[in-house]
C-alpha cells in the first residue's frame, strides 16, 4: 500500500474531505437561486436554466482539468480506453442526473424532492454491494443509512407536512436522478483505478456541460445580464463542481463507496445552513427539527464508518 493510499484512507482525511465536498455542494443550492436572480432567469424559463447549467458545468470541467494539470505538473489528457467511460459518466452524472432532477422538481414539492433525492446514498451502497461487488453489505451500513435518512426527512419536513401522491414525471424522475447518481458514484470508483479522478471529472463535465448548453439553446434559453458580481458567482458555482467532484472522486478511489457516500446525507444539512445565511431562511435552519436532523445524520455517518464485527447480511 502506497503512502498516498494510506493517507487518503485515514479517518480524519475522509471526514474532512467529504465534509468539504458536502459544504461546497450545500452552498450551491442558495447560490443557484442567487444566480437565477442575478441573470434574471425566471422559474419557468426551462431553456435558460438548462443553458445556465451548461455554462456552469463546462467551465467546471475546464477548471478541473487545469487544477489537475497543475497538481500533476503536466496537462491531463484521457487515455483512449477512458473516452467511453468519461462519456458514460457524463450522461449519468451531469446530463442525466440534472435533467431528470429538474423535470422531477418541476412536478413535485421541494420537500419530497429532497427526501427522495436523499435515497441516492442507499442506491450507491446497494449498487456497490449487490451489482459491482466492490464491498459487502453489513448491518452497520443498513443502520447508518436508515439513521441518516431519517435525519434528511426531519430537516425537510415542516409543519405543513407532505402528501403521498406519486407521479412518474415528478417523484419518479427524482428517483431516477438518484439512481443515476448512485451508479455514477460506483463507476467513478471503478474507473479511477486506471484513470486520474481529475481527468474523469473534468472531461465528463466538459462533455456534459456542452450537451446541456446545446439543449438549452434548442429550448430557446438565454443567459444575459453578465456583470462582475454575476460572473464571479458563475465562476464560484463552477469551482464548486470542479473541486468537490474531483475530491469526491479521489476519496472514492481509495475508500469503500459506503464510507464516502454516507456523507451525502450532509448535503441538505449544509443546504439549509447556507440558505439561512445567504437567503435569510433562519427559521428553517435553526429549528428543533434541523438540530435533531444534524445529530441523526452525524450518527449515521459514524455508524457506517466505525469498524464493527456485526455480521454481513448481503
Amino acid at each position: 500500500m502506497s503512502n498516498k493510499e494510506t493517507f487518503m484512507q485515514k479517518t480524519v482525511v475522509v471526514w474532512l474531505g467529504a465534509m468539504l465536498c458536502c459544504a461546497l455542494w450545500g452552498s450551491a443550492f442558495p447560490c443557484i437561486k442567487l444566480g437565477y436572480a442575478m441573470f434574471e432567469i425566471s422559474s419557468d424559463a426551462v431553456g435558460s436554466q438548462i443553458l445556465f447549467a451548461g455554462y456552469r458545468f463546462t467551465l467546471a470541467g475546464v477548471l478541473a482539468i487545469l487544477l489537475g494539470s497543475l497538481i500533476s505538473r503536466k496537462f491531463l489528457v484521457p487515455k483512449k480506453a477512458s473516452i467511453s467511460r468519461i462519456f458514460t459518466l457524463s450522461m449519468l452524472q451531469t446530463v442525466g442526473q440534472y435533467i431528470l432532477f429538474y423535470i422531477g422538481l418541476a412536478h413535485t414539492a421541494g420537500v419530497k424532492a429532497s427526501i427522495i433525492g436523499g435515497m441516492n446514498v442507499f442506491i450507491a451502497i446497494l449498487v456497490a454491494s449487490l451489482i459491482f461487488r466492490q464491498e459487502k453489505m453489513t448491518t452497520p451500513k443498513i443502520i447508518g443509512c436508515l439513521t441518516g435518512f431519517i435525519g434528511v426527512i426531519l430537516v425537510n419536513v415542516s409543519q405543513t407536512g407532505f402528501d403521498l401522491h406519486v407521479s412518474l414525471s415528478g417523484e419518479g424522475f427524482i428517483f431516477l436522478s438518484a439512481i443515476a447518481y448512485g451508479f455514477s458514484s460506483v463507476l467513478i470508483k471503478q474507473y479511477s483505478k486506471d484513470e486520474n479522478p481529475f481527468v474523469l471529472s473534468g472531461y465528463q463535465f466538459v462533455i456534459g456541460g456542452m450537451i446541456l448548453t446545446i439543449i438549452g439553446f434548442l429550448l430557446g434559453g438565454k443567459v444575459t445580464h453578465f456583470t462582475a458580481a454575476s460572473t464571479l458567482l458563475l465562476i464560484y458555482l463552477a469551482l464548486i463542481s470542479a473541486v468537490a467532484y474531483s475530491l469526491w472522486g479521489i476519496l472514492l478511489k481509495y475508500n469503500p463507496v459506503s464510507k464516502v457516500a454516507i456523507f451525502g446525507f450532509m448535503n441538505p444539512m449544509f443546504g439549509v445552513l447556507f440558505s439561512s445565511l445567504l437567503l435569510n431562511e433562519k427559521a428553517q435552519a435553526f429549528g428543533w427539527n434541523s438540530i435533531m436532523a444534524l445529530i441523526l445524520v452525524c450518527a449515521g455517518i459514524f455508524i457506517v464508518n466505525k469498524k464493527s464485527e456485526l455480521p454481513v447480511v448481503l
